[in-house]
């Protein structure tokens, strides 16, 4: 078995939005129960809105984001698609296409399946550029037929 996702998806899956959630809940938690009147010139009604805001919308970010990466590996006969917990392996039939595009200086791959599995009818890694080309150079039949470039 292969790993075709990137050593930072674990990184960026977890320990990002788990510090985030729990530096910025913390302190939107203390803004919201401690009692004053203003934040130097603000009211603190508009203050205690803003750091709900801030916060609610950052949870939001993270979950169509970052929480959605999956680890991938792949052998001769499957993908192995994971979220750290549960485990899908999907035969190469099932899968319709791979993608890879690219946002700024991070490439998101895409895997999109024929029927929908635990992980719904797509889902989303962090390749590794070297790791997922010297898998198409190895299975370039598979390449062929799942590859969107």
């Amino acid at each position: 078995m292969q790993r075709l996702s990137s050593n930072t998806t674990l990184l960026l899956k977890f320990f990002i939005p788990v510090f985030w959630i729990v530096l910025f809940g913390a302190t939107t938690l203390a803004a919201l129960l401690y009692e004053y009147d203003y934040v130097g010139n603000t009211p603190a009604i508009y203050f205690k809105g803003g750091m709900l805001f801030f916060y609610l919308t950052g949870l939001l970010l993270f979950a169509f984001t970052l929480l959605r990466l999956k680890r991938v590996e792949a052998d001769d006969g499957f993908f192995y698609v994971t979220n750290y917990f549960k485990t899908a392996r999907y035969p190469f039939h099932n899968i319709e296409r791979v993608t890879v595009s690219r946002f700024l200086f991070v490439a998101v791959a895409t895997i999109y399946f024929v029927e929908p599995g635990i992980f719904g009818k797509q889902c989303f890694f962090i390749p590794s550029r070297q790791l997922m080309e010297n898998y198409w150079l190895e299975h370039p039949e598979l390449r062929e037929r799942l590859v969107e470039e």
